[in-house]
């Protein structure tokens, strides 16, 4: 899990009672920090100090939330008004706990949030090949773990969902994009060719000429009509 906050004695503390509970976790001292951590790194759940330097506690909830990940979020804080714990909540917290507290306390709320994850975790894809786990962002091609960046996941997850369907350019656009995306961009293209590659051969992303993509289900060893 990922504990943001700045506090450094506090932040060492919980971690190192987390790892006596099995629990591993990093720290993040600050809101870039954790915004890069949460960028390279897929954690089970965020444990988000409010008042934190740079972007804050409640900044990083909003990108979580944004990010389509799922991912709980337990506040901690300070303040134990009502209206601080309701504009959490309304951010997206999952739970909010008020400092000082015991670290019991907290293990036990973690672990009930991470029961609760379980319960809503998005199902593990199977393609041609391909396994597609969106609540970790891992994809395996024949029991090789393959390296994706975000847009390609996002791309491919898609792909994987139209189970062998069509998907055209302008549909994968709304997606894996957002709203502002330009309807004439090469993005779609460049995308899926880097996709594709990743992949390896046998081309498993099959190009229909003026329609779009799909996955193929019984990829052969040619390059023929799966080119970009």
């Amino acid at each position: 899990m990922l504990i943001v906050e700045d506090e450094p004695y506090m932040a060492e503390a919980i971690r190192d009672g987390l790892r006596l509970e099995a629990i591993a976790a990093d720290i993040a001292g600050d809101g870039d920090t954790a915004l890069e951590l949460l960028h390279t790194n897929a954690y089970d759940i965020a444990v988000l100090d409010r008042d934190i330097p740079g972007p804050s506690g409640d900044e990083i909830a909003e990108r979580i939330v944004a990010s389509g990940s799922g991912m709980p979020i337990l506040m901690l804080t300070a303040a134990d008004r009502l209206d601080d714990k309701v504009t959490g909540f309304e951010l997206g917290a999952d739970d909010y706990l008020t400092k000082p507290f015991e670290l019991r306390e907290l293990v036990l709320r973690l672990r009930a949030l991470d029961r609760r994850r379980a319960h809503n975790r998005p199902p593990v894809r199977e393609i041609a090949g391909l396994r597609l786990d969106p609540f970790r962002r891992e994809v395996y091609r024949d029991g090789r773990y393959v390296a994706l960046t975000r847009k390609q996941f996002a791309v491919l997850e898609v792909l994987v969902a139209a189970e062998g369907g069509v998907v055209s350019a302008e549909d994968l656009l709304e997606q894996a994009w957002d709203a502002n995306a330009d309807p004439f961009t090469n993005a779609v293209r460049i995308t899926v060719s880097a996709l594709r590659k990743r992949l390896g051969e046998p081309w498993i992303i099959a190009t229909v000429p003026g329609v779009g993509y799909r996955i193929d289900p019984a990829p052969d060893t040619g390059r023929g009509g799966k080119g970009s």
